[in-house]
């Protein structure tokens, strides 16, 4: 299937979700920015698709984004990530939302597993979408981190090598 037709909107979400149901199938959701994909995003990805039968990305709107990374994020825009995404075969879905909080995604969505990456905790979660997802009766999974591995340590790491081209 092309990459460009993994890409739903929100409003797609509930009949997407009806017919995975319909056909018995375990879907798995997890959500981020995803702003410079990196070997950390794909195990992680890998990963949460191995809950179920399905993956569900949600990916954070370049305002929202912005809103909590700051004002020099995202590198990539949104439509560029959200395609990035869908094209990781273990990847079935993308939906872009645009609040801070993926509670209105969630509700869409309505995840039989909801994957976090291992820098969460349930405590460290955000505790509305937390108690949506279990409300829903949805099972929440925290996964592992690839150490050494984030968006972060990529855009240190480049900070690094262009100021040392601009030292030359």
């Amino acid at each position: 299937m092309s990459p460009h037709r993994k890409i739903l909107s929100l409003e797609q979400l509930p009949a997407w979700r009806q017919a995975l149901r319909a056909a018995g199938k375990k879907l798995v959701v997890t959500n981020g920015c995803f702003d410079i994909l990196h070997v950390g995003h794909v195990t992680y990805l890998e990963a949460a698709r191995a809950h179920g039968d399905a993956l569900l990305v949600g990916v954070n709107s370049d305002e929202s984004v912005r809103a909590l990374k700051g004002p020099g994020r995202p590198i990539n825009p949104e439509q560029d990530r959200a395609l990035v995404l869908a094209a990781l075969e273990c990847v079935d879905a993308v939906c872009i939302f645009h609040e801070v909080q993926a509670t209105r995604f969630l509700e869409a969505a309505r995840p039989d597993v909801w994957a976090k990456g291992g820098d969460y905790t349930l405590e460290t979660l955000e505790q509305a979408e937390r108690k949506l997802v279990e409300q829903l009766g949805g099972k929440i999974v925290i996964l592992p981190l690839v150490p050494g591995k984030s968006t972060t340590a990529l855009l240190q790491k480049m900070a690094k090598l262009g100021s040392g081209a601009a030292a030359r």
